[in-house]
């Protein structure tokens, strides 16, 4: 949009908060609450966007990816002198100012064009978004005249008995004329309980020297909800995440219990894909079509392909071809790439690895800083032992090969293709290509040694 230019007041330390960090930097569904914002107001249209920042603005200004520009306001002194030190990049233009908080993560684009749409179509100098709260317990309340005019916007310390009886609140989003914001600014006092400047009194000031000030009314008070501790954290969280999901189900996604499962912002899901309770999916997460995951599963940073199942397990910063099946109970860890109709099965642990296609690493075995190739079969209990207590080391088992139950490949190793590994063997040299590895001492019988060493047990009776 042209001449439309936005403010977003995110100064504020958030002491409710009982945190280090400064409020808005906070993260709801893997995004910083201030960007919440930031994208809501790009998605109406608008791109000439102002941040105020004030405690701990170098930490808020480098969570913002969005191209914005920054004002910086010190000591917070009210709503008012928040805007105030925007005044420099507003001197000067005409058309429309938005200012919003950046503590309302739950604001929609389409709520942003709706008090834009209402306030150019009345041609009014301002407008404030408004809703009707049944305990309005420290808003500011929306005064009217006889008419339903907007005549001004008091502050619930300074209301007196009867306006404290109004429920139609002051939401904190604006939309001024320019023009009519900075000579409103020009005349704000700070003669108040707090001693702060508001920015509500602009109404007043609006109305006295003949501007028109009118609300645009909002039937959910979700929208506007300011985020002031962990509870409501908590609160906008599940919303956030609901929508998101919500968004995913349109597309074509089934999630067999939404309320239980965790999807973060910017996660891809693929059509006709099943997502079963418990499930967390974090981080740039991509999951292809027609896969299967979960139960209790959680995905971060991770590409799947087409038909993947991920059953009870776990996968960091990993890649998935299409048709593997994880789990139950597997942990890939950061820096694997699992090929194409792979099995990796119960607690089965990769790390930093590559597993060619039509592998089956199938139960109770650790491949660390690996390369096994395509079509090898790991047995059970194989463990690459890729550490010396200073180093790692990297094991290359090639194509078509067979490694044995309770193998151990000490790396650095190499196996060469179409290779077999006894059971058993503690592998510590190349083997060469169509061999047969064998690392154990041979098996000993003594006859009768139980007798002799007196080492007979017993049979317990029955009880």
């Amino acid at each position: 949009m042209k001449d439309i230019y936005a403010v977003i007041l995110a100064a504020g330390a958030g002491t409710r908060m009982k945190s280090d960090r400064a409020k808005v930097i906070h993260e709801l569904c893997g995004k910083p609450m201030i960007n919440w914002v930031i994208d809501a107001v790009k998605a109406a249209g608008i791109d000439n966007i102002i941040v105020v920042t004030g405690h701990q603005e170098e930490r808020v200004r480098a969570c913002i990816t969005e191209n914005v520009e920054f004002v910086s306001q010190p000591e917070q002194l009210g709503t008012g002198h928040a805007v105030m030190q925007a005044k420099p990049l507003l001197q000067g233009k005409k058309g429309t100012c938005l200012i919003l908080c950046g503590d309302t993560p739950l604001i929609t684009s389409r709520t942003i064009k709706q008090i834009i749409h209402e306030h150019t179509e009345n041609k009014r100098a301002m407008t404030v978004l408004t809703t009707i709260c049944e305990d309005p317990e420290g808003y500011g309340r929306i005064v009217r005249d006889d008419s339903g005019n907007v005549t001004g916007i008091v502050e619930h310390r300074d209301a007196t008995l009867e306006q404290l009886r109004i429920k139609e609140i002051n939401t904190g989003i604006f939309c001024f004329e320019t023009e009519w914001l900075l000579e409103s600014l020009e005349n704000l006092s700070n003669q108040n309980n707090q001693n702060e400047y508001y920015l509500t009194d602009a109404v007043s000031f609006i109305v006295k020297n003949g501007g028109r000030a009118g609300a645009t009314a909002l039937g959910c008070t979700d929208e506007t909800a300011g985020i002031n501790d962990r509870v409501q954290l908590a609160w906008a969280q599940k919303i956030l995440n609901r929508r998101i999901i919500e968004e995913h189900m349109r597309n074509g996604v089934t999630f067999l219990d939404p309320d239980s499962c965790i999807v973060e912002y910017g996660v891809e899901i693929g059509r006709d894909t099943v997502i079963y309770p418990l499930t967390i999916l974090e981080g740039n997460t991509k999951i292809g079509r027609d896969c299967v995951i979960g139960p209790n599963s959680k995905i971060t940073d991770s590409i799947t392909g087409d038909n993947v199942t991920v059953l009870n397990s776990v996968v960091i910063e990993s890649s998935i071809g299409d048709k593997t099946k994880v789990g139950p109970f597997a942990y890939l860890r950061l820096g694997s790439c699992i090929g194409r109709n792979v099995k990796i099965g119960d607690f089965v642990e990769v790390k930093k690895s590559v597993i060619g296609d039509h592998t089956k690493v199938s139960h109770l075995t650790y491949i660390g800083d690996a390369e096994i190739g395509k079509n090898v079969n790991i047995g059970c209990g194989v463990v690459v032992v890729n550490y010396d207590g200073q180093k790692k080391h990297k094991t290359i088992v090639g194509d078509n090969s067979f490694v044995g139950c309770n193998v151990n490949l000490v790396s650095p190793v190499e196996v060469k293709a179409n290779s077999f590994i006894a059971a058993g063997s503690t592998i510590t040299e190349e083997v060469p290509e169509y061999s047969l590895a064998i690392a154990r001492s041979r098996q000993t019988i003594i006859h009768d040694w139980v007798i002799r060493k007196g080492r007979l047990r017993e049979q317990k009776p029955e009880e």
